[in-house]
């Protein structure tokens, strides 16, 4: 069971709350037989993705914005690797390492690693007899 916060627990967390570091994730990707990582969108990021995702003409490259951003290992945005694979733009490297799919589900991934979607819930207050 959970516990209202107060003022004096949030003065008390104060030092936790503003060193807090971005969450990662490791993981395993199928298609790539392999692990990756996965770093919480910064609130920029998360706010451009959830733009996009509202406006028709770039929905579909929402998930593509959050994985670009968000993969932190390997380095989706490291040069080399998109000169090899032929990129045009930079985030194309996106849709050539992965499969529709997983680019969906990391980029929702990474959103629950910021709070989007999860972290809050309902609290019931109902009395039960």
């Amino acid at each position: 069971m959970s516990k209202k916060i107060t003022i004096a627990d949030l003065i008390a967390q104060k030092e936790q709350i503003k060193k807090r570091k971005a969450k990662t994730i490791t993981l395993y990707v199928e298609s790539l037989d392999g692990e990756i990582t996965v770093q919480e969108p910064s609130k920029a990021i998360a706010t451009e993705a959830l733009i996009m995702v509202h406006d028709e003409a770039q929905s579909e490259m929402a998930d593509h914005h959050l994985v670009y951003h968000c993969v932190s290992e390997p380095n989706l945005k490291d040069a080399s690797l998109q000169q090899a694979y032929g990129c045009v733009e930079p985030i194309d490297i996106v849709s050539i390492i992965f499969r529709p799919g997983e680019i969906a589900a990391i980029g929702g991934l990474a959103l629950q690693l910021a709070g989007y979607q999860v972290g809050v819930r309902k609290v019931d207050t109902e009395l039960k007899n």
